[in-house]
C-alpha cells in the first residue's frame, strides 16, 4: 500500500484500490510532473464534481450516494447532469459547467455519457473532457474479485493508456465526397509522459513488469515513436522487466494466458479495445473500476465505459466499478479508513454470494445489492 510518505516524495496525484484479505495492493502512481494539485475543502469537506452521465449513471451514482452518506464521509456533491442526448446547445453547456466546476474542484466522479454515432460534428464528451483538462493518463485495473469465478483465474494487470491524442485526436475531414482522412497524432512528449506514468505506477506498485503495446510493424512513424520512446524511458527503470508485443497478438493472448500481464502502457484506441477484453475475463464492465490523471485533476469512473442504455432505468445495473472507483477517489483525498470500509462491504458482499446482480449471475436489483452493502458496512 503507497503511503503518505510516498505521496509527498512523489508530489504528484494518486489513487490506491485496495483488495482486503492480503491481495495485492491496486493503485495509481506519481504523475510525471512536480505539482501537488489540491482539492477543494470547506469546513472540513471536499467538494467533488459529480457527473452521473447516461444510460444506467444516475442509478449507480444513487448507491455511490447512499453508501458515502451511510459512511459519513465528507464530500459534499458539486453535481452536473451532463448528457448525450437531447439539444446539442444545451449538451455543451452543460458540458462547459462540467468543465469550470472540474476546474473548481480538482476532482470528479463521473459516469459514461452517451457519443451518438450518427450524429456528425457531435464530439465524445468523455473525450473532450480529458483533453479539455488535459488528464492524461486512464489506469484501469483488472482483476478476479475473491468468491466470483470466471474462466481465467489469478488475473491481476492494470491497462494504462494514453488519453489525449491517437486516434481520438478527433481530426477527420473529408477531401472529396467518399473519402474521408483520419489523423493519429503521436508526439514523443505525450509517449514520454504515459511511459514515465507507466513505469513510475509498477515502482510505486510493487509490479514487476511493463509492457508496451503498439502495432509498429504496420505503423512505422507513429506507433514506432511511441514503441521506441517506452525503450527509452525504461531504461530510467532497469529494476523492471521490459517488453512489447502487437496489438493484435497482445489480444489473443489477453484471452489465452492473461496471467503473464502485470502493467501494460498503450495508446488510446488500442486501450479501449484491451480493457473490454480485460473486462471479461473476470466478470463485466460492471466490477472494472478506473480513473484518469492529470497534472491538475482527477476524474474516477468505472474502468470500461458502457452506458448500459439496455438496462437503464431496469434497477438491473451493477454499480461496483462506479463504487471502487469512488473508493478510490477516496485513497486520492487521503480517507483511507472510509475507502477501506466500503471496499471490503463491496467485497464480502460479493464473496458471500447471497445478493448479486443479473450480471453477475444473480437476480438482484441495483437497490437490493447496494443494502446488501449497507447491511455490510454495519459489521464492519
Amino acid at each position: 500500500m503507497l503511503s503518505k510518505t510516498l505521496y509527498g516524495a512523489a508530489k504528484s496525484a494518486a489513487a490506491r484500490h485496495v483488495v482486503p484479505n492480503g491481495a495485492r495492493t491496486m493503485a495509481t502512481a506519481a504523475t510525471v510532473t512536480s505539482d501537488i494539485f489540491k482539492p477543494t475543502k470547506f469546513g472540513g469537506k471536499y467538494t467533488v464534481t459529480l457527473i452521473p452521465g447516461d444510460g444506467i449513471g444516475a442509478e449507480v451514482a444513487d448507491s455511490v450516494k447512499q453508501i458515502f452518506k451511510a459512511d459519513n464521509v465528507p464530500v459534499d456533491w458539486d453535481q452536473v447532469d451532463v448528457t448525450g442526448f437531447g439539444d446539442k446547445k444545451d449538451a455543451e453547456l452543460l458540458f462547459q459547467q462540467s468543465v469550470d466546476s472540474l476546474k473548481r474542484n480538482k476532482v470528479g466522479l463521473k459516469g459514461i455519457l452517451y457519443t451518438p454515432i450518427e450524429r456528425s460534428g457531435h464530439q465524445s464528451f468523455n473525450v473532450a473532457l480529458r483533453q479539455a483538462l488535459d488528464i492524461y493518463a486512464s489506469v484501469v485495473l483488472i482483476k478476479n474479485m475473491p468468491g466470483y469465478s470466471t474462466r481465467h483465474s489469478n488475473v491481476d494487470m492494470c491497462i494504462i493508456r494514453e488519453n489525449t491524442e491517437g486516434e481520438y485526436s478527433g481530426l477527420e475531414h473529408q477531401p472529396v465526397a467518399g473519402v474521408v482522412e483520419s489523423l493519429k497524432i503521436v508526439t514523443k512528449m505525450k509517449s514520454e509522459r504515459i511511459s514515465k506514468f507507466a513505469f513510475s505506477f509498477a515502482v510505486a506498485n510493487n509490479r514487476k513488469k511493463v509492457t508496451c503495446i503498439h502495432k509498429a510493424n504496420i505503423m512505422k512513424l507513429a506507433d514506432g515513436l511511441f514503441r521506441s520512446t517506452f525503450h527509452e524511458v525504461s531504461q530510467q527503470f532497469k529494476q523492471l522487466e521490459v517488453n512489447d508485443m502487437i496489438v493484435d497478438n497482445a489480444s489473443m493472448q489477453a484471452v489465452s494466458w492473461p496471467q503473464q500481464f502485470d502493467v501494460l502502457v498503450m495508446p488510446n484506441l488500442y486501450g479501449s479495445i484491451l480493457s473490454n477484453i480485460g473486462a471479461a475475463l473476470v466478470g463485466g464492465p460492471g466490477i472494472i473500476p478506473g480513473c484518469n490523471m492529470g497534472r491538475e485533476h482527477a476524474v474516477f469512473e468505472p474502468g470500461c465505459r458502457h452506458v448500459g442504455l439496455d438496462i437503464q432505468g431496469r434497477d438491473q445495473a451493477n454499480p461496483t466499478a462506479m463504487l471502487l472507483s469512488a473508493t478510490m477517489m477516496l485513497r486520492h483525498l487521503g480517507l483511507d479508513d472510509h475507502a477501506s470500509r466500503i471496499t471490503k462491504a463491496v467485497y464480502d458482499t460479493i464473496k458471500d454470494g447471497q445478493v448479486r446482480t443479473k450480471d453477475m449471475g444473480g437476480n438482484n436489483t441495483t437497490q437490493e445489492f447496494t443494502k446488501a452493502i449497507l447491511d455490510k458496512m454495519e459489521t464492519l
